[in-house]
């Protein structure tokens, strides 16, 4: 077990410094002058060199490189200084030569060149939005796929099997942000009288005379555009899963027995199909906390995807560097964690 958790770490270690090094690149290897596009033309000379000083645009681009994994890294070295402990607010470990020091901290992303907030602020009130939105979405995709993949395996050849494979391919071949704008249009525009909900929105908001409260409403059509491919997908799974061990003998057994269809079902049929849909519903979790960018832009939800579009939209780019690594690092703790678990669960994918 512990081979194979040091192996999963230093492969997710990897991964994630590839992702750092080509965000890197792709944000300082450009024909434009970054510190100009994050500006404006109009700005004047000194307060661009200050922008490129504090990009390190001063720099050859291998000490910006090194410079930026040393900002990133947990573990890293700094000046002992005030205004140096004052900026990164670092935990001295170990006094080093030349005034410098060895030193804990949180990563620093740098500051947003719009908001001048430190870029991990912004992430990290932005960052339970997302997480709110995808775990409501997978629950919804979870409970109704399995529950549609149930009814069109034990009515297979009849009308809701049917109906339940042409909702599943029309939700899998509609992408997030088309299924958002015609949920939005319908049900917030067209129907907004019965319904009563929203256009945009986010789960908290603020009135001027009872503050901060809690919107639930705003949460359901976004959650249900971000839900609605993994829903289709798991009801075609489910169906398949539940076919597969409704034709094997021990269920034939268990009617021979006299067991009640509904016990045999999801007693006996239902737990051992779920294995599959179980490994699908972890990787899609991951897939929705790192992709949900255009459905929260759509429903104007206070996301990370929406910040991150916001960010690019105005060249912020300490701020879309930082999304972008954060999405990464979910995406794979995510992922290490789900292959872990499953290794676990089955001996067979440890062996291999």
């Amino acid at each position: 077990m512990v081979p194979q958790l040091a192996r999963q770490l230093g492969y997710s270690l990897l991964v994630l410094w590839g992702v750092i090094t080509l965000v890197f690149l792709l944000f300082h290897v450009l024909p434009a002058d970054p510190a100009r596009l994050t500006m404006g033309q109009r700005t004047d000379l000194s307060s661009l060199q200050n922008v490129r000083k504090e990009m390190h645009l001063d720099q050859p681009l291998y000490k910006r490189y090194l410079l930026y994994l040393n900002d990133i890294a947990p573990l890293s070295l700094y000046p002992h200084t005030p205004d140096a402990q004052k900026q990164y607010n670092y935990i001295s470990l170990l006094p080093l030569p030349a005034h410098h020091c060895l030193c804990i901290k949180w990563p620093y992303l740098g500051r947003s060149y719009r908001t001048k907030r430190l870029v991990s602020q912004v992430l990290a009130d932005a960052l339970p939005g997302t997480v709110v939105l995808a775990l409501a979405a997978m629950a919804i995709a979870s409970v109704l796929g399995i529950l549609l993949g149930i009814l069109a395996a034990t009515h297979k050849n009849t009308w809701v099997d049917n109906a339940t494979i042409s909702f599943s391919v029309l939700g899998i071949s509609l992408p997030s942000f088309f299924s958002a704008l015609l949920l939005s249009f319908c049900f917030a525009y067209l129907l907004q009288p019965l319904t009563g909900l929203n256009m945009t929105g986010s789960l908290f908001e603020y009135d001027a005379f009872t503050g901060k409260h809690l919107v639930l409403k705003n949460l359901l059509l976004p959650a249900i555009a971000l839900g609605m491919r993994p829903l289709a997908i798991i009801a075609q799974l489910t169906r398949s899963a539940m076919l597969d061990v409704l034709s094997q003998d021990y269920i034939r057994t268990a009617y021979a027995k006299g067991l009640s269809r509904h016990r045999v079902i999801f007693k006996h049929a239902l737990p051992n199909a779920l294995n599959p849909v179980i490994t699908t519903i972890s990787g899609w979790l991951a897939e929705l906390l790192a992709g949900s960018f255009f459905v929260e832009y759509i429903f104007g939800w206070k996301g990370v995807g929406r910040i991150t579009v916001d960010a690019l939209d105005k060249f912020d780019f300490p701020l879309v560097m930082g999304c972008i690594i954060l999405t990464a690092l979910i995406f794979i703790v995510i992922n290490s964690i789900t292959d872990l678990l499953y290794r676990i669960l089955d001996p067979r994918v440890a062996v291999n």
